[in-house]
């Protein structure tokens, strides 16, 4: 959201109109296109438009044409391939995502068709449709075909068999992994008995875990409706879709998942609940007894170090009366206020209880070290005196959240806090890790956390992709977290592109067939076989395959 609001914000030039031409080169006419206008198109709008050049030339060009053209419409198409079809050719760069940038710098290296060159990715599956996940198997084909050798971080199940070695790590985060488990080929890894993802490799493990409500039940707890004008590339919409339950967004890049849902319902819902003036292009909306509406999305949780899991959870505030009430506190008259690392009088005097410090290097960047009096602990060395459970508090920002709930299990509220915490998939992270630091995925789990265990029957919570960067395992984790929401009644929207994810959704909304131009209407909407049964979802195809 904060790209494309960049990208709308941008003052255009008042000469050339954004467009970086003169006048001379806007108003070039070729086949009834101004190369302005050329400009302004969107790849799959400009493919049949290239594609019909040639034939437009005079006889003695003609082939030159075709060559040039050529190369054009074969760069395009992998572009089109990995779903990026909906971009324009002036699209400025500093508005591309991670993930929109690095599949268009991969279609310049296979343009290029370097040679012994070696590649490594991380995660380029992450933001894609699983049609577009082809179009980056194809691409791989191409670089190892011109003889490069190519190193994917990846966790989708069809990056991984298609690749020829396989190394896998684990078996757990954080001081639980750090170890090979197997490697090999794909046959080698299935055979290996201690292997965490070898059963999702050979289709073993079972793609559904969860029961998910029947079409005839679907509707029981009432509706979400909204009704839309069109909106950028995406139609006029009606979307009626059932409250309580986990509903699947789905459709490739640029097809409107984004208007739909975060442009469109979100602002609907909230101008709804609070009284308030519907956006211009929703013509309505009626949601009974839904009064709060929360995006989940990936943003970094905290703005600076100060933010750590221990104080965003609030399980710190927990621990400072805990240990404001040891018997060595007392004796010296330590309160509440002394145990904040922020502002309290144990705090490290060194680093101001940031755990970290600036040094300043002339005429380069600020560099960050540990703080060599605290080590990173945010504390003095006279927090160490006091102790609670055999442990003292900057020994115990350092441990991680499973450690510390194993030692203060007898302390019912921090004991509920960090089980939250552990419940959510989290019990690898220490609790002074500082939360700017996380990555999307566990920002987004550590932003439920305060949400746990309330009633949810009024609350619809959106989530923007929230298996990015999840190993298999971890999403039948957030399955499970998003199984309790919505036992407390809550309404679970997720725009994604997972199978499993989708597979596990009670209901499924399919936006396209396309992208940008090609897209921008419900194509389907019903249970997930419902779906794959519908012949013009694309999503439905790839569901097909994996719901046998």
């Amino acid at each position: 959201m904060k790209r494309v609001e960049k990208f709308l914000k941008q003052e255009l030039c008042p000469v050339c109109g954004g467009t970086r031409l003169n006048e001379r080169a806007r108003s070039s006419l070729l086949c009834g296109i101004t190369l302005g206008e050329a400009a302004a198109m969107t790849l799959d709008a400009l493919i049949p438009w290239v594609k019909a050049v040639p034939a437009s030339m005079p006889e003695e060009l003609r082939d030159m044409a075709e060559s040039i053209c050529g190369q054009f419409l074969h760069t395009a198409r992998r572009l089109t391939g990995l779903g990026l079809g909906y971009l324009s050719l002036d699209r400025a760069g500093d508005t591309l995502s991670t993930g929109e940038r690095q599949r268009v710098q991969l279609a310049r290296a296979v343009r290029s068709r370097t040679t012994g060159v070696l590649y490594v990715l991380d995660e380029p599956s992450i933001g894609l449709h699983p049609a577009n996940v082809d179009g980056l198997l194809g691409m791989m084909d191409d670089l190892i075909a011109h003889g490069n050798s190519v190193v994917l971080v990846d966790h989708d199940t069809r990056v991984l068999k298609a690749s020829d070695w396989l190394i896998e790590m684990g078996p757990g985060a954080g001081q639980h992994g750090g170890n090979v488990l197997a490697q090999g080929s794909l046959e080698d890894v299935a055979e290996t008995p201690d292997s965490l993802i070898a059963g999702f490799l050979t289709g073993e493990e079972p793609v559904l875990i969860r029961k998910r409500t029947p079409s005839e039940r679907m509707f029981e707890q009432g509706h979400i409706r909204i009704s839309t004008a069109p909106l950028h590339t995406v139609h006029a919409l009606d979307l009626d879709i059932p409250k309580g339950r986990l509903v699947a967004v789905t459709g490739v890049s640029g097809s409107g998942k984004t208007t739909l849902i975060l442009e469109s319902l979100i602002p609907a819902l909230q101008a709804s609940g609070g009284g308030t003036r519907l956006p211009d292009h929703v013509k309505a909306a009626d949601a009974p007894g839904i009064r709060r509406v929360s995006l989940i999305d990936s943003t970094p949780v905290g703005i600076n170090v100060r933010s750590t899991v221990a104080t965003y959870s609030g399980v710190l505030d927990e621990l400072r009366k805990l240990y404001a009430a040891t018997h060595e506190a007392k004796e010296q008259g330590c309160r509440v206020s002394d145990f904040s690392y922020n502002t309290g009088s144990l705090r490290c005097a060194g680093c101001e209880g940031t755990g970290q410090i600036t040094m300043d290097v002339q005429f380069l960047p600020d560099v960050e070290i540990v703080c060599p009096d605290c080590g990173g602990s945010r504390y003095g060395k006279e927090a160490d005196a006091f102790r609670s459970h055999g442990i003292s508090l900057p020994e115990l920002m350092g441990m991680t959240v499973e450690q510390a709930l194993e030692r203060f299990c007898d302390v019912r509220k921090v004991r509920e806090r960090l089980q939250v915490l552990a419940d959510l998939g989290l019990g690898y992270l220490t609790l002074g890790e500082a939360t700017p630091a996380l990555s999307g995925g566990e920002a987004q789990r550590l932003k439920l956390a305060s949400e746990i265990g309330k009633a949810q029957d009024d609350a619809v919570f959106v989530f923007d992709e929230p298996t990015i960067g999840l190993h298999p395992l971890d999403v039948r984790v957030l399955i499970g977290v998003f199984q309790k929401f919505i036992d407390a009644g809550a309404t679970i929207i997720v725009i994604e592109h997972d199978l499993d994810m989708i597979a596990n959704a009670d209901y499924v909304v399919d936006m396209g067939p396309g992208g940008g131009d090609a897209g921008g209407r419900i194509v389907a909407a019903g249970t997930p076989e419902e779906i794959s049964r519908s012949e013009e979802s694309l999503t439905g195809k790839y569901l097909k395959k994996i719901m046998k």
